[in-house]
């Protein structure tokens, strides 16, 4: 089936949803290719809150999403983290190959 220019149109368009975390509702008008991510993230939010409401005898909401917050923003911070140490690891074995390539060239070719 062919996609016609004004389809194209409406598929770009802001596209206004509603999202429910920690039981209150926020509405966003976000670009399309973001509503998954964002669904994703929310239910994750959510899972989170209740996990922590059931494991510690916490009150106040605003206290279980700071620790959420901590929680994701940990995570990320650590898998930069890892990411960082295997490239660090990744670039000096290149640079040993390469050592080693040049010293291999440098017998056989002068």
């Amino acid at each position: 089936m062919p996609v016609y220019p004004t389809e194209l149109k409406v598929m770009n368009e802001p596209l206004k949803i509603k999202l429910s975390i920690a039981n209150r509702v926020y509405p966003l008008t976000i670009n399309p290719e973001q509503e998954e991510g964002l669904r994703l993230a929310a239910q994750k939010i959510d899972n989170t809150v209740k996990k922590f409401e059931q494991s510690y005898s916490v009150q106040d909401k605003q206290d279980v999403l700071a620790m959420c917050a901590l929680q994701f923003a940990a995570k990320s911070e650590q898998t930069n983290i890892n990411k960082n140490s295997l490239n660090d690891s990744i670039e000096q074995r290149l640079r040993d190959l390469n050592q080693r390539l040049d010293n291999v060239l440098n017998e056989h070719v002068l």
